[in-house]
């Protein structure tokens, strides 16, 4: 811009004010969509504001300014957040003080306030994600952060930044074996905060709750939910639901799920029947803050789940005993043949047939169409759910992302007017059809497929996986799965016709001009980002003992687990000991020994430079002492031509004639200890 320094021209406060303003960015970017609109905007403009000061060497705003730029984000901050504690009001007030303080950064005192606010920030990006992504862009906003605090301990001049990243590098590689030994042996606790649970928005995934025709377009969240790993052979991916929350209370709108205060005599028993061959298998969960554990149907016995208890409900959905805020893995064997609920008619099916008072008119008389229909009047639950599967195929039926809002009767308005919608509302529909003819029926969400990752092997399940289905009572059979939106869109619930998110043009280009190529990018991403969650995130309580029981302990525990750790830091402290002391002896032994005639001829009132020579200092002595300095005006010269006369000696010699040298100034020490010499 005209008018301001380029950056070689700038002074040294200029540049290492730009270096440190464009670090605070980085590590603030990953924030901009988790704060306030008005913080992201304002964090940005400060910033800017900041550097162009610093360009064009202006004068810093008064301290009035920011005293009332801080009253008004704090009531901002109130204001968005409703408080000024927790997490996100916390969050959002550190990246207005950061932003604040560098209108006021005039001393290297300032700076190191910025410094240390900005690895508070850095460590913040994790209170919301700690994915592989964010761990490597704050890795490299911790480089920057430690290069601008090695760069302002630098001496006077101009030091280029390259050669405070160099040391700030070392600084890092020489810390990460601490780090890890920490990572490995300090005992693992639960986050201090959990996930948020997510307001109704419309994206795919799962909830408590299911509201039916609120959303009119439903946007696909391609984030992964959990991966699986199968022990030995995979079940077909039409076969692959994983069950989760079960529906059976409906108010005319919402699903909810079954009523807890109902008396004993309507509970109806699982009653898990399974048969056939047992399909193992491993799963990874990513955090959910709910205590759901996401199962293949039908899992019998309790998955393995270290730190957890674990219970199947009478609907087979598994629980814990508390919201999972965290990754966690688990192990379970499933039978894709299963049976379950009672047999025969008993009073709690009728909890599965109840319907609201005064909704979907229309789809109540085509219930009762149905009934007086000759072909199934007398007809079973089976031929009935047949008869509206074959409507919803051939009945022009489509399934849609975008069904828009659907108004008071849901279901009246999918099997009549707008015939298209996402699975939930064919499901919800399909059950309300069900229901009015009198057979029990009961929404179950869960995922259903994925897709193989062909570089690991895990089988991976996405929040775009979410699924609706139905379960149908029928006598002598119990609980059986039916899926609607399989008569309508098949090629969902197959392989051909998954739903994919929109990717963005970079990746819709990069993906048309190599369609292979892109696949196997993005294979290979999900493949580290799994090992990123299998061996950090994942690595748990349990996963600890067990590497103590590795390495020899028989039962180990907390007293193991602190011994080892203090062992390590001792030896760590050891080891960093003896490299400081072996360091040290390597350094030039003639220049310490010019040193400490320096200090100790200091103290005796000869001042001096380190530029000073062993020559300079002699003739100083001599000025100061007259002929009883002449031992130390001798020794003074003859550490002058140990250097300088004749060849440059090698380093090795140095090492041999320093002691003696050494030996002749502690002599001298006490020979001119009458002369003021200093002790």
């Amino acid at each position: 811009m005209p008018g301001m320094a380029t950056w070689r021209s700038l002074p040294r406060d200029g540049r290492d004010t730009l270096f440190l303003l464009a670090v605070i960015g980085w590590v603030l970017l990953p924030q901009a969509d988790r704060l306030p609109l008005w913080c992201s905007l304002g964090a940005g403009a400060v910033l800017l504001w900041r550097g162009w000061l610093a360009l064009d060497a202006r004068a810093l705003p008064r301290k009035r300014w920011l005293v009332l730029l801080l009253m008004l984000t704090l009531g901002a901050t109130y204001v968005s957040h409703g408080t000024l504690l927790g997490r996100d009001a916390g969050v959002t007030l550190l990246v207005v003080l950061i932003t604040l303080k560098t209108l006021e950064l005039r001393a290297r005192r300032d700076a190191f306030v910025i410094f240390f606010l900005g690895f508070f920030c850095m460590l913040s990006n994790f209170f919301y994600s700690q994915s592989l992504l964010t761990a490597v862009s704050m890795v490299i906003g911790l480089l920057g952060l430690l290069t601008a605090l090695v760069n302002a301990h630098m001496p006077v001049g101009k030091p280029p930044l390259v050669q405070a990243a160099r040391t700030a590098g070392s600084m890092a590689l020489l810390g990460a074996p601490i780090m890890v030994v920490l990572f490995v042996l300090f005992p693992r606790m639960a986050p201090l905060w959990g996930v948020p649970s997510d307001a109704m928005t419309g994206r795919s995934g799962l909830s408590a709750s299911m509201e039916v025709g609120s959303i009119a377009t439903l946007a696909l969240d391609d984030s992964v939910a959990m991966r699986i790993k199968f022990e030995g052979e995979t079940p077909p991916q039409r076969e692959l639901y994983l069950r989760g929350p079960v529906l059976s209370s409906f108010d005319g709108r919402q699903w909810l799920p079954l009523r807890a205060s109902l008396p004993e005599r309507y509970a109806l028993p699982a009653d898990l029947q399974v048969s056939g061959q047992p399909v193992p298998y491993e799963v990874t969960l990513q955090p959910t803050n709910r205590p759901w554990l996401f199962l293949l149907e039908a899992a019998a016995q309790s998955p393995v789940l270290p730190g957890y208890r674990t219970v199947m409900q009478d609907d087979l959905q598994w629980l814990t005993n508390r919201p999972i805020t965290d990754l966690v893995r688990y192990k379970a064997v499933s039978y894709p043949n299963f049976s379950h609920g009672p047999a025969q008619q008993v009073l709690g099916l009728q909890e599965f047939v109840d319907l609201p008072p005064g909704f979907n008119p229309r789809t109540l008389a085509l219930a009762a169409e149905l009934r007086r229909d000759p072909r199934y009047a007398q007809a079973g639950a089976a031929t009935l759910v047949q008869a509206a599967l074959d409507r919803l195929r051939l009945g022009g039926y489509s399934y849609t992302l975008e069904p828009g809002v659907y108004g008071r009767d849901t279901a009246d308005e999918f099997w009549f007017d707008r015939k298209e919608g996402f699975c939930e509302h064919i499901a919800s529909s399909f059950v309300i059809l069900m229901r009015a003819l009198d057979i029990p029926a009961r929404l179950v969400t869960g995922y259903q497929g994925g897709e193989m990752n062909a570089v690991d092997g895990f089988w991976v399940v996405r929040q775009s996986d979410a699924h609706a289905w139905a379960e149908v009572w029928q006598a002598g059979r119990g609980w059986m799965r039916v899926d609607p939106t399989s008569a309508v869109a098949p090629g969902r619930t197959g392989a051909f016709q998954r739903l994919t998110p929109p990717r963005g043009a970079v990746a819709q280009a990069f993906g048309n001009f190599s369609p292979n190529l892109s696949a196997r990018v993005r294979a290979t991403w999900e493949a580290v980002n799994n090992g990123w969650s299998q061996w950090v995130l994942n690595y748990t309580q349990g996963r600890q003992l067990n590497l103590l029981k590795d390495i020899g302990f028989e039962s180990p525990g907390w007293e193991d687990l602190a011994t080892l750790l203090i062992g390590a830091v001792v030896l760590a402290s050891i080891v960093g000991g003896g490299w400081a002391w072996w360091e040290r002896s390597q350094h030039d032994p003639w220049l310490r020994l010019l040193e400490q005639a320096r200090k100790r001829l200091a103290r005796a009132g000869i001042d001096s430079t380190p530029a000073t020579s062993p020559r300079q200092l002699a003739r100083q002595v001599l000025q100061k002492y007259g002929p009883p300095g002449q031992p130390l005006h001798d020794w003074l010269m003859q550490l002058e031509m140990q250097r300088y006369a004749g060849s440059i000696p090698s380093a090795d010699a140095t090492l041999q004639q320093a002691p003696a040298l050494h030996r002749q100034l502690g002599q001298l020490r006490q020979q001119y200890s009458r002369l003021r010499w200093p002790a």
